[in-house]
């Protein structure tokens, strides 16, 4: 099997030997796959940057099995950049296409959802609307969409003014009365904080804010509860808005 012009992102890389390269690689087509850059140690600083993480890459790969070679690798564009805060978060959003996607299986509008966020965070911009705009997309192409527009017993739309329990794998449910909040696995969360994380649109503080306990919750469930290794360094980061992600 031979592939070429391949659009892709390396995800992360190992050191293989000597002088090769172990590389995770989330290609538009063909998804997630791993690949062996032969010699790739031995590559110029120059020629290496284009095995880093982040880049928008075409490239093409040669080999059957579980680790096909890497035959070529050029750049699409001029290296993206990113640092501080927003290469954290870089870092957890491929931890997540690393820990949650199957190999050899194509998420195209995924891949582009990808390509969007990196470019949105290495312009600074709204990094954490970023943030929770790529988790739905990505619980959605994995076939986990939240349920955000409808009530779960009786379908009826979402009421911005109302209050609702949000479990995850069900969906949410309107809170009646005081009676209610008992059931420890819900996410207590404002009507109108469902229909902005639909909508994709975080212009109050208090959506953005239980949007990302929603989200906390949902990658918690599909992750079987295993921390996220990325968190460990967001700990580190003394006054941001990432600073309680875990």
């Amino acid at each position: 099997m031979r592939v070429s012009q391949q659009p892709a992102y390396i995800l992360h890389h190992y050191s293989y030997g000597e002088t090769s390269l172990l590389l995770e690689v989330f290609s538009r087509e063909y998804g997630r796959l791993g690949l062996l850059a032969k010699g790739a140690r031995r590559m110029r600083q120059r020629q290496r940057v284009w095995l880093e993480a982040f880049q928008p890459l075409l490239i093409g790969w040669s080999g059957r099995g579980e680790l096909p070679v890497l035959s070529a690798a050029e750049l699409v564009s001029d290296t993206v950049s990113l640092e501080g805060e927003a290469l954290y978060c870089a870092f957890y959003l491929n931890e997540l296409l690393l820990r949650l996607l199957h190999r050899h299986d194509p998420h195209q509008a995924l891949y582009d959802a990808y390509g969007k966020a990196l470019h949105a965070l290495a312009n600074s911009q709204q990094i954490e609307d970023t943030l929770r705009v790529f988790e739905k997309r990505l619980l959605q192409e994995l076939g986990y969409g939240l349920v955000l527009e409808s009530e779960m017993v009786n379908n009826s739309p979402i009421d911005p003014e109302a209050t609702y329990e949000y479990v995850v794998n069900r969906g949410p449910m309107r809170v009646i009365d005081d009676e209610q909040g008992r059931n420890t696995e819900a996410i207590v969360i404002q009507g109108s904080s469902l229909i902005a994380l639909a909508q994709e649109t975080f212009s109050d503080p208090l959506a953005l804010q239980q949007s990302k306990t929603l989200m906390r919750a949902a990658l918690r469930h599909y992750l079987a509860g295993k921390p996220i290794n990325t968190r460990k360094l967001f700990r580190n980061m003394k006054d941001t808005p990432l600073g309680d992600l875990d």
